[in-house]
């Protein structure tokens, strides 16, 4: 048991780990102000503009009686396919998804300026066309005498 917790523990310490762990929290807390952004800024003046419709009351109600609005309907027990929620959902994944993206194509960006190019240590012989080392002055596949 004592031999378990001690493996554990070494996992728990890894870097990568604690990382992974730090990026789950800030995605989290980032994900919440996503859906606020959607919910709370930009569908309004998209329901406004379409009309004054709330996408988030916005749904299909299958039980064939009528309600007043989605909460009513939720109320009642009333089985609904709830397309508003759905589409504030999918709003919320492509913002998500874009930022994630920018997110990524600046990290590269700043990784690849960082790198130096990798040295060449090997060239083709320009008769057998095989890789040879770049100081060789013979290739060792054909024999031939090198420039």
């Amino acid at each position: 048991m004592k031999n378990i917790l001690t493996e554990f523990k070494q996992f728990i310490m890894r870097g990568n780990v604690l990382d992974m762990a730090i990026g789950i929290v800030i995605g989290v807390a980032f994900g919440k102000i996503v859906t606020s952004l959607v919910n709370d800024i930009i569908m309004p003046p998209v329901g406004l503009l379409l009309g004054k419709v709330s996408f988030q009351d916005l749904y299909i109600n299958l039980s064939g009686q009528s309600y007043a609005s989605l909460d009513v309907a939720k109320v009642a027990g009333a089985p609904t396919i709830n397309y508003g929620a759905f589409l504030n959902t999918v709003f919320d994944f492509i913002i998500v998804a874009f930022v994630i993206f920018f997110l990524i194509k600046m990290f590269n960006k700043v990784r690849r300026q960082g790198e130096k190019p990798a040295e060449v240590t090997t060239r083709e012989c320009p008769y057998c066309i095989s890789t040879i080392a770049i100081k060789a002055t013979r290739c060792p596949n054909c024999t031939s005498d090198l420039p």
